[in-house]
């Protein structure tokens, strides 16, 4: 039933108001959206998410306040997060930024890492909270209950050295005997089907010399993506669908 509602993310940063646990107040953007967009009145259902793994039913109470149908600390609906986790690091492209970030979110990535590469050319300055209305906006619509994180933008030489768990895979063109992303993430998988992945995907002019000898002794790994040149925004899509597809074969092994 649950499935069927219209889903709004409020995250436990605003829960709750005015002593009551189960009234949640509304933004004003929020209360146009249910209001003019949806067409939603008074006592008209949707489903409430945290974008922390949980979901409840929820009322329109007001223009201004939703009320929970199930007690705060009993959701509707809960959720771990999907496993092996996934991480997409991006050059930001002068162009599709936005398409991109939407699309990692429906795909299930966990973290979204802003790059600054050396070849980018980058309009300043970054759009960040467009950014994280529109990853919210998709978790929304494609029914995911964990909202993915948005990370502060880096300068890809300074995140080739940040500590982060499981393997890091860099995407390059132009070089030989590179393995592709999906045999080389198969393997990794089978060895261990829990291991989190972080893509780093880079800007139309690809990675300079010296940002990928830095992340080759920092420990990344180089892959590729096929024979053809692609777009920025091609390649992050199409390198993370991959590791989506494959990651319920990995999930699912002994």
């Amino acid at each position: 039933m649950a499935r069927e509602l219209r889903r709004l993310l409020i995250p436990p940063s605003r829960w709750p108001v005015l002593g009551d646990p189960s009234l949640l107040a509304l933004e004003a953007a929020e209360s146009h959206y249910l209001a003019r967009v949806l067409r939603f009145r008074q006592g008209d259902r949707l489903a409430v998410v945290d974008g922390c793994g949980r979901l409840w039913s929820a009322v329109l109470e007001s223009g201004e306040h939703l009320r929970l149908e199930q007690p705060p600390e009993a959701p509707l609906e809960q959720a771990m997060p999907a496993s092996p986790a996934l991480t997409l690091a991006l050059a930001v492209p002068r162009r599709d930024a936005e398409l991109v970030w939407r699309m990692a979110a429906e795909l299930g990535a966990a973290r979204l890492q802003p790059l600054i590469a050396a070849r980018g050319v980058v309009r300043e300055p970054l759009p960040l909270d467009r950014w994280a209305a529109i990853i919210r906006e998709a978790t929304e619509q494609c029914e995911r209950l964990w909202l993915p994180e948005l990370a502060a933008p880096l300068s890809a030489s300074r995140y080739w050295s940040e500590a982060m768990p499981g393997t890091r895979l860099l995407a390059t063109t132009r070089r030989a005997a590179i393995p592709p992303l999906a045999s080389w993430v198969q393997a990794l998988w089978k060895r261990n089907p829990g291991e989190p992945i972080t893509l780093a995907i880079g800007p139309e002019g690809g990675w300079s010399e010296e940002e990928e000898r830095q992340a080759l002794g920092a420990g990344w790994q180089l892959v590729s993506l096929g024979d053809s040149i692609l777009r920025t925004s091609t390649a992050a899509v199409a390198g993370l669908a991959t590791l989506a597809l494959l990651r319920p074969a990995a999930a699912a092994s002994p």
